[in-house]
């Protein structure tokens, strides 16, 4: 099936044609799992082909280029609430791997999709299986979802996060990247890392020591880009926050990857590029001179104002925009609206308009589009 046209358009046609040789059921299951296939390829690449997801295991399934970076050195591990084995995939990639869930249809599939890997049905709120806890790492992933809708507080996880205070292991725990980590401090965990993927904020790892797993106590941003090229920043706990102060709007104006935002890494950015916060709240640098940074966008402005609707309006026209892309932080506009008031023409030059605070005030940034500031 895997050369047909599985769009909407055509489901009814490839529908009628499976159903003359199969059950509805099968024909149906069948047409999902070929579009699920498609649509993985993007998280696992080549592999997808032969693997097995259900719509909502394939939704929560870590991609691959976060799972080979987060095992790269682990000896082989456990992947505790595995699911359909996404990260079991990557974690058999380093050594022996067992994967442990309850639910009995996930497990079946997992199976299928690391058929190297030990897989047991358990319960992992009750005492591990001997096979997992004879592993000295082990990862733990539970359920941020119920009746469709995401779960937020640690306590209301499935299982709660509370389930790895009996683990003697290492162990290192994917959370929510929007994560409260107030929630998290009674846990003692050792690292507190915040990954993003081409410039998407997608997972917290939390890192305790255990065995002979001791990793530095540290606030980490790591990101990872199309190519699986990884890139870290991180402050030891112990370390002082360095502090790059507060400074007028420059010429170029950086936006820190949501990664070292959550991290808290900012200001470390700042010292690290020369760059001055523009309000002590917002997380925007910016500096007189261009510096290539891989952990920040980075735009070059042709002016900064005071807000004002009416001379942004003057300033779009003399300049001949008739397109702009709205940024906003700090600003209680809404992109949408502002671009509705604007009125602009269409066509012309394009420029992207950043609504922000400086030193508590609220301004505006035009700025030349990134490729065109090259």
């Amino acid at each position: 099936m895997h050369a047909e046209d599985l769009s909407e358009e055509n489901a009814l046609r490839l529908l009628t044609r499976l159903r003359m040789q199969h059950p509805p059921d099968l024909a149906a299951a069948a047409l999902e799992l070929a579009r699920l296939r498609i649509k993985a390829q993007s998280k696992f690449g080549k592999a997808a082909a032969r693997m097995v997801f259900t719509r909502d295991a394939l939704e929560q399934a870590t991609d691959l280029r976060i799972s080979r970076y987060r095992f790269h050195a682990w000896p082989g591990g456990a992947d505790l609430c595995c699911g359909v084995g996404g990260d079991t995939f990557a974690l058999a990639e380093t050594g022996r791997a067992v994967g442990c869930d309850l639910d009995p249809l996930r497990l079946a599939m997992a199976r299928l999709n690391v058929p190297g890997a030990h897989f047991i049905q358990a319960d992992v709120t009750c005492p591990l299986p001997l096979a997992a806890r004879e592993i000295p790492r082990v990862f733990f992933d539970p359920g941020r979802r119920a009746a469709g809708k995401r779960i937020f507080a640690v306590r209301d996880y499935q299982p709660p996060l509370a389930t790895v205070r009996g683990w003697t292991q290492g162990v290192v725990v994917k959370a929510s990247p929007g994560i409260d980590l107030s929630e998290v401090a009674e846990f003692g965990f050792d690292q507190i890392e915040f990954i993003s993927l081409e410039g998407n904020l997608k997972e917290c790892d939390l890192h305790r020591a255990g065995g002979p797993y001791s990793p530095e106590r540290a606030h980490i941003a790591t990101l990872i880009d199309r190519a699986g090229t990884v890139r870290q920043m991180r402050r030891a706990f112990d370390d002082a926050e360095p502090q790059v102060g507060v400074d007028a709007p420059g010429e170029f104006l950086y936006e820190p990857d949501p990664a070292v935002i959550r991290a808290g890494l900012v200001q470390d950015l700042g010292a690290q590029i020369g760059a001055a916060l523009l309000d002590p709240t917002i997380a925007y640098l910016s500096s007189a001179q261009a510096v290539e940074t891989p952990y920040a966008r980075r735009w070059q402005a042709e002016a900064w104002m005071p807000f004002n609707l009416k001379k942004l309006r003057e300033a779009l026209r003399e300049r001949g925009i008739g397109r702009v892309t709205v940024k906003k932080r700090g600003s209680p506009v809404t992109p949408e609206e502002l671009i509705a008031k604007l009125r602009l023409p269409g066509g012309g030059e394009e420029r992207v308009v950043v609504l922000t605070r400086a030193a508590g005030q609220p301004v505006i940034g035009i700025c030349l589009p990134p490729s065109a500031a090259l």
